[in-house]
């Protein structure tokens, strides 16, 4: 088995045809080993999102490969695809995304319902345990904050015991201390073996990754490991500042 999560190997995406094409990917090759946080950063239309989605297997190469493990995503069929989606990656995102008519304990056994299971109330319950929200279980989001919320979405996104967590933003609609909170639960659960990518705009929040990997014009430009927020934020000043 690849000791590797995630594996790129020149990851090109464009859209639109001829001289109205737009290359978002522009031949990314990437590791990211498993147990690891990995933040991903660059000004806007770096290419961030559809990094992370082609990754997340929401969006398909125009070429190149995408693994997941010894997966090949590029290959598979939509089927195939919806299904490892169900049960490998999980997915935390900016918006909540919660049914405002379930309960928080309902909410979080969607994606078991989803992939066929018959959701174990104890499991349901572990995991928001893990995400400090055991005592909210019968809430609804509207009875919930927004930090509440989020943490009930990580707890929607962990219970299939995905190989890999994605996040798009998952600080965003937060106030800071809130949203320290959420990275620090984060980081706990990379600690404890996860893996976990996450898209951000925030040094602060890239902080608490091992490796920034730094976007711009559809590639790889720089990476910095084991990053402080003050280098996070000082190159990204220097990479808006110097033409690629």
């Amino acid at each position: 088995m690849n000791h590797a999560a995630v594996r790129l190997r020149s990851v090109t995406r464009s859209y639109g045809r001829n001289t109205g094409a737009v290359t978002a990917l522009d031949g990314v090759t990437l590791d990211v080993p498993r147990g690891t946080f990995t933040a991903v950063m660059g000004p806007s239309g770096s290419g961030k999102s559809t990094l992370l989605q082609c990754t997340a297997g929401l969006d398909r190469p125009t070429g190149g490969q995408v693994f997941l493990g010894d997966t090949e995503l590029t290959g598979l069929s939509e089927r195939k695809l919806t299904l490892l989606r169900r049960t490998r990656i999980g997915f935390v995102f900016q918006a909540f995304n919660l049914l405002p008519s379930l309960s928080a304990e309902q909410n979080v056994a969607l994606p078991l319902r989803l992939a066929g299971r018959r959701p174990k109330r104890a499991e349901v319950l572990d995991v928001l345990e893990r995400v400090g929200l055991r005592d909210r279980a019968g809430h609804r989001p509207g009875e919930l904050s927004g930090g509440q919320q989020q943490r009930v979405a990580l707890a929607r996104a962990l219970v299939t015991r995905p190989d890999v967590l994605f996040g798009d933003e998952p600080t965003g609609a937060l106030d800071s201390e809130t949203g320290r909170q959420v990275l620090k639960l984060l980081r706990a659960m990379v600690d404890g073996g996860q893996t976990v990518i996450m898209v951000t705009h925030d040094p602060v929040a890239a902080s608490f990754a091992d490796r920034v990997l730094f976007l711009a014009d559809g590639r790889v430009r720089d990476e910095l490991s084991s990053p402080a927020a003050g280098q996070v934020a000082a190159r990204m000043t220097r990479m808006a500042a110097v033409p690629c």
